[in-house]
Parts: C-alpha cells; structure tokens; sequence
C-alpha cells in the first residue's frame, strides 16, 4: 500500500466523524508496532495539506521492560519532523513483579492510558490518536458480545471528560492487512512488544477466531463492520 492510499484512508474517517478541528494539538500513542507507527505516517504527511492546520506528538509509555529499544523509532520522528516524547515508568515491575498479576492486560492498559494522557497534558495535547483499526473494531465487538454479553466497541470519537482529551481512531476504515501492506512496503521499523503476555491473551483468541470465520464465510469481517456502523455509529 503507498501512502497516499494510507492517507486516503485516515482522511475519510476524519472527514466522516470529524476527527479533527483548525489549531488540534494531537498525541500519537506510538507503541512501536504496526498500526501506531502506519498513523503516525499517515498524519505527518496529512497535516502538510489538510485545510484544518493541526499539530502532532508523538508519545512512547516506556513500561520498564529491559530490553526494549526505541532508538529506530526516534530516528524515524526525527525523519518525519514529528516531536518524540518517552514516559519512563515502573508499570512492568509493578504488575508482574509486585503485584503478579495472572491477567496483566486490563490493569496495564489502566497505568499505560492514564501516563499517557498525563503526558498529553503536559505538552498541550487536547486530543490523542489511537491506531485502532477495523479488525479492531470488530474484535472489540466480539468479545463484549462473548465476555460481557453486550453490542459495544470503541466509539470513532469520544471525549474524556474528567481529562478535557478527546480520543479519535483515524485507522478504523483500514484492514489490518493493509496496514501490514504499507509496513512491508515501506520499511518501517516496527518494534516488537517485550511484554511476556504478549499474544497470550483473550484479545489474541478472538483476533484467530474472527480470521477463522473470515476464512471459512469470506466476507464476513466486512459484514460485521458494516453492521457495527449501522447500529453503533448512526
């Protein structure tokens, strides 16, 4: 995928669900993986002719795993002319040492989002991006339908209050494939995530089981989200 289709895409859902407004200072979640570092591509070359002028950061939430490295990942900022800022804390230690969580992924996610918009705050930030995707969407929905027994995924907008952010999901119209297309094609120096519940979780489970069904009833991915726009979006 080249990026001006990367870019077709995120401009379609910022236009779609008004995304982004004249002035936005935006924080790019940059995990190191895929999805957060196709966005940061996506909204560094968009920003250059988008008629709203907006800014955006990049922000890393350093877990305080030994042996992740994010050199690679501040020479591509440095690249795109985007600001890198890394938040160093003990989550790590905290969950799997202190705490020996048996299902680390919820609590994580709670210290990780809440640095994270600590860190926006302090660079000015009023919204932050996050690199869901459409196979995201439909995960999402999946497991609150098999775990909870509720119709619910992320919202393509959505405004924490108690925080004054807004949240927005610019990859959501994209397939994972074509994210991975785009990554392949172009190089990009994905970092892989050190934590060792990595690819071991619920999320991992259904991530195989909705591939599995896309297989065996092809189309049905599509489907899915189509419904999910229907009658969660509108």
């Amino acid at each position: 995928m080249k990026l001006q289709q990367l870019m077709s895409y995120v401009r379609r859902a910022i236009d779609d669900f008004q995304m982004i407004e004249e002035g936005d200072k935006i924080a790019v979640g940059i995990s190191g993986g895929k999805d957060s570092l196709a966005l940061l591509y996506a909204l560094s070359g968009l920003r250059r002719f988008y008629p709203k002028k907006f800014e955006i950061y990049a922000v890393t939430v350093d877990l305080g795993f030994d042996n992740l490295n994010l050199e690679r990942i501040e020479e591509l900022c440095k690249e795109l002319d985007v600001p890198y800022k890394i938040i160093q804390t003990d989550i790590a230690k905290i969950i799997f040492e202190d705490r020996k969580e048996s299902n680390p992924c919820a609590l994580c996610a709670k210290m990780r989002k809440g640095a994270l918009n600590d860190a926006m705050k302090a660079l000015g930030c009023n919204k932050i991006a996050y690199a869901h995707h459409k196979d995201d969407v439909v995960i999402t929905m999946l497991m609150s339908l098999i775990y909870e027994g509720r119709f619910h995924t992320f919202s393509p907008v959505t405004y924490l209050d108690r925080m004054d952010l807004t949240v927005i999901r610019p990859l959501m119209y994209m397939n994972e494939s074509d994210v991975i297309g785009f990554i392949n094609k172009h190089n990009v120096p994905v970092v892989k995530s050190p934590c060792p519940a990595d690819g071991n979780t619920k999320r991992e489970y259904i991530t195989q089981l909705l591939q599995q069904l896309n297989r065996e009833n092809p189309g049905v991915k599509e489907r899915m989200f189509t419904a999910i726009m229907r009658g969660i979006y509108q």
